[in-house]
């Protein structure tokens, strides 16, 4: 989605408003389609003393399997993402601006990296997912196993003869 600035970028405490929905349900990763729902965007762009900022409301339903757990979940996510905007910039290595030399900027490619860099290292489905029990599967989440929680690795055998 191209978003048209020129009256921003020439107007002092001017600001302008796009929404529109992004389709990422063909985005893979690790093997899976998280993206369940477009993505709701809300860009604004704002002149404040001559410094214009883009800021981009992003609103999707991500599903995934939980990494401790295994159970699926879906949840909800409202993001907010911040960027300024120059007409040009005066260091090519300057990854804090964005460059926008025709006073139009291409939301689209913003969004999709803004999102991906943004997706947790881990996917839980609660904060305090409690996983898996290590000798018998059970999910910990759903009650307590009968397996003994003194168990000791093998390896570890004779550290224990030495604490008893």
């Amino acid at each position: 989605m191209l978003f048209e600035l020129k009256t921003v970028f020439l107007n002092e405490d001017c600001e302008q408003q796009l929404n529109y929905e992004i389709d990422l349900s063909d985005i893979d990763i690790d093997g899976v389609f998280p993206f369940t729902s477009p993505v709701a965007v809300t860009a604004t762009a704002r002149n404040r003393a001559g410094i214009i900022t883009l800021t981009l409301d992003c609103g999707y339903d991500y599903s995934r399997c939980c990494d401790r757990c295994g159970e699926p979940f879906c949840r909800r996510e409202q993001k907010s993402f911040e960027h300024g905007l120059a007409q040009e910039l005066a260091d090519e290595g300057n990854d804090d601006y964005i460059e926008t030399p025709d006073f139009t900027v291409e939301l689209d490619d913003i969004v999709i990296s803004d999102i991906l860099l943004d997706l947790p290292q881990k996917n839980l489905c609660k904060e305090d997912c409690k996983g898996l029990c290590p000798v018998c599967g059970q999910n910990l989440n759903s009650g307590s196993c009968d397996c003994s929680a003194r168990t000791v690795d093998p390896r570890l055998e004779v550290l224990k003869q030495l604490m008893d």
